[in-house]
């Protein structure tokens, strides 16, 4: 049995809460906090029949690691997960839908980036061992219940990965600022997986050499790029776009 682990924060613990209640030991709160939000989040727990346990600001923060808990937090038995993308890929009756991020190594920035997934329906995130952030209580809380929801699988060696999505005629479109076409450029309804880099640095030159195609995001400002996460929206959303 894997170890017990945490979440805090009203979106993380309340997907939980909303979609797998048996799971949750028990809920950490604030009890100096009265507002609205919480008052409906503990009834919530209630109904649930959760465990609730008062606690104060410091011992929440020591709980999560992190002082932006909001006054809640959670520890929480590991939900059951797909054991592998092959498990997946198999498993799936549409075309598929990936986000392939490369060098991505900020929790904050992976939070945003598995919130944007879900949002935009894909199917999993994908990420290499080395190179790479893995799932912990920032990501948890950034992600506001994402990390719940998209399945999140980190690969030894990323470009060889990336060949098994091919043989499986899985698209491999990379983005690059110099790109000869545009994400509105290129045909998302097939499967796709879509690989970034992470801001500045970009996409790793072996990662960069096995996409089958090479896209950019135009950029009409003065700024040379965005954010990752606000890059993956972007091509996420194109896609779901596409897909109608």
């Amino acid at each position: 049995m894997s170890s017990p682990k945490v979440l805090f924060g009203f979106h993380a613990v309340g997907v939980r809460l909303k979609t797998a209640p048996q799971s949750i030991i028990e809920i950490y709160f604030e009890p100096t906090r009265r507002d609205a939000r919480m008052r409906q989040f503990l009834e919530k727990a209630k109904e649930a029949n959760v465990r609730l346990i008062e606690a104060d600001g410091l011992r929440l923060a020591k709980l999560a690691g992190s002082h932006g808990h909001q006054g809640v937090a959670a520890r929480v038995e590991p939900l059951a997960q797909i054991n592998s993308l092959d498990d997946l890929l198999d498993a799936l009756t549409e075309p598929p839908l990936l986000l392939v991020l490369d060098g991505v190594t900020d929790p904050h920035n992976l939070g945003a980036c598995l919130r944007v997934a879900d949002g935009a329906g894909a199917h999993a995130v994908i990420a290499p061992k080395d190179h790479a952030v893995g799932v912990n209580a920032t990501v948890a809380k950034v992600a506001s219940g994402a990390a719940e929801t998209v399945p999140y699988f980190m690969v030894t060696n990323l470009a060889r990965t990336l060949g098994e999505l091919k043989e499986r005629n899985i698209w491999c479109i990379g983005t690059s600022d110099d790109a000869p076409k545009t994400i509105y450029q290129v045909d998302l309804k097939g499967p796709t997986a879509l690989v970034l880099g992470a801001e500045g640095e970009g996409m790793r030159q072996l990662t960069r050499k096995t996409c089958d195609e090479l896209v950019g995001i135009p950029m009409k400002g003065a700024v040379e790029s965005l954010n990752v996460s606000v890059a993956s929206g972007v091509c996420l959303y194109e896609a779901l776009r596409q897909r109608g």
